[in-house]
């Protein structure tokens, strides 16, 4: 059988086991949320997190451990209801949106569409520009088709598919990507490097993404090799390059700051499938729970540009 033949084979053994471990992510009530050196030790920023848009990761639901561990490290966490307006985000300086859907579940139809009105879309825009700093996490399709619209306001394209790169991932597992310092796909950033030497990432870890094109003065925070490829869904057999492109870039648009994921499972901790895989934070051997914290540090204006 030729390589690209069992490539294809695996992607689609992949894609059926995928099926059911979504349906399966329940958040680990066993992760540790705790935050050594809390950040904020009172009245720290307000974080608007959105539950909005038929979100696949909410607050009480597969992101709360993220959002405990936010709340450790001193941010307030607001769910927000409502489509997002000028009223809405004002007095927030963190919006978070995770996995937001254009219809209620995954598999139904016009899940891909946009999740955000074209008011909504500039209403953030506008936000940002203004000082505002949005974290925006789309994931494989149907995600990044439901975010695509929001994130072309920065300039962000979404490939809309899956990302695979077996040369830089978790052995037989080619969408399980790794960007370390050893592999080079881990860039130099306030983000990467913390406040400190015990908070600098050595190695982070994705569960099955999308990839990322960012403007000419964005920084690729997880960057793809030149191996990577993507795919339009599940049962595609074929491919194109990603190399070029990342899962997690980093941006200033007007006063404020802007992080783009392709990949929402690795600023979670789950427990997925029967086996109750660990699928995040809590995966063994990575730096994401750092990672988060980082994010969300340079997103508030606490690491600055060296």
């Amino acid at each position: 059988m030729k390589r690209a033949a069992i490539f294809c084979l695996l992607l689609s053994v992949l894609s059926v086991s995928s099926v059911a471990v979504l349906a399966q992510q329940l958040p680990d009530p066993e992760f540790n949320t705790s935050v050594e050196n809390p950040a904020y030790k009172k009245a720290g920023p307000r974080v608007l997190f959105d539950e909005a848009h038929h979100n696949f990761h909410t607050t009480e639901g597969r992101y709360k451990p993220f959002v405990d561990l936010l709340l450790n490290d001193g941010y307030r966490v607001i769910r927000n209801r409502q489509p997002f307006t000028k009223s809405s985000l004002s007095g927030f300086k963190v919006l978070v949106i995770a996995n937001a859907l254009g219809a209620e579940e995954m598999d139904d139809n016009g899940a891909e569409t946009s999740a955000f009105t074209e008011e909504e879309c500039q209403a953030v825009q506008d936000w940002v520009k203004s000082g505002g700093a949005l974290l925006l996490i789309a994931d494989h399709a149907p995600f990044g088709g439901a975010a695509a619209a929001l994130g072309n306001r920065f300039g962000v394209d979404m490939s809309k598919g899956f990302t695979y790169d077996p040369a830089n991932s978790v052995e037989n597992s080619p969408s399980l990507l790794i960007f370390s310092r050893e592999n080079k796909l881990l860039a130099t950033h306030p983000i990467t490097e913390g406040r400190d030497q015990n908070e600098r990432l050595n190695s982070v870890q994705s569960f099955t993404g999308q990839s990322l094109k960012g403007p000419d003065d964005s920084v690729a925070i997880l960057k793809l090799s030149d191996t990577a490829k993507d795919t339009p869904n599940r049962e595609a057999d074929s491919s194109v390059s990603a190399a070029g492109r990342a899962q997690a870039l980093a941006l200033k648009f007007g006063k404020g700051r802007v992080v783009v994921q392709g990949e929402a499972a690795m600023l979670s901790a789950q427990i997925a499938g029967l086996n109750k895989q660990k699928m995040g934070m809590n995966a063994p051997g990575n730096d994401n729970k750092q990672y988060a914290l980082n994010l969300m540090h340079w997103l508030s204006g606490l690491l600055k540009e060296k």
